[in-house]
């Protein structure tokens, strides 16, 4: 592969899950997520789209930072790689979760482990290449901040999906 090939395939990873993750939200934005009580520090929806894109090109980015210096699947880049790609499974089945199934509680559920496999994965980073660690901190910022939104969205608005449990 060339050397440009790389580590566009590396950036360009992230988008095709969120992409493939996402079909539930456009049809479920305008009736259902509108419709249940929001804080009063919610951003308005239209900024969700450039903080992904800026996300999940730094995310992708750092991935080959790590795949390149660590030696790839077959190198010291194995575990750290992991723990990327468990991250990156929580981070696509979040939507469908929250959107598709309209279940607040099991995507706070997933927003938890996302946070605690993004801990993970930045200091995984970190051992191979520091760069690539700190380019996932804007990630953990705003996974803290939709996890807050996440919990008080649970919170204010008890559904019949988390009142049976």
């Amino acid at each position: 592969m060339s050397d440009y090939i790389k580590p566009a395939a590396a950036v360009i990873l992230p988008f095709v899950g969120g992409f493939a993750a996402s079909h539930s939200v456009p049809k479920n934005i305008s009736t259902w997520y509108e419709g249940l009580k929001h804080p009063s520090w919610r951003p308005p929806n239209k900024y969700f789209g450039p903080v992904w894109s800026l996300l999940y090109g730094s995310m992708g980015y750092a991935s080959y930072l790590v795949w390149r210096d660590g030696g790839g699947f077959g190198g010291d880049a194995a575990v750290p790689l992991a723990w990327y790609g468990a991250q990156l499974a929580l981070n696509w089945s979040w939507p469908p979760i929250f959107f598709g199934c309209h279940s607040l509680k099991w995507s706070l559920v997933d927003m938890i482990a996302l946070w605690g496999a993004i801990c993970g994965t930045i200091y995984q980073f970190h051992e191979i290449n520091e760069t690539a660690a700190y380019l996932l901190i804007p990630y953990l910022g705003w996974i803290t901040y939709a996890g807050a939104l996440n919990f008080r969205l649970w919170r204010d608005n008890p559904s019949i999906e988390d009142k049976k449990d």
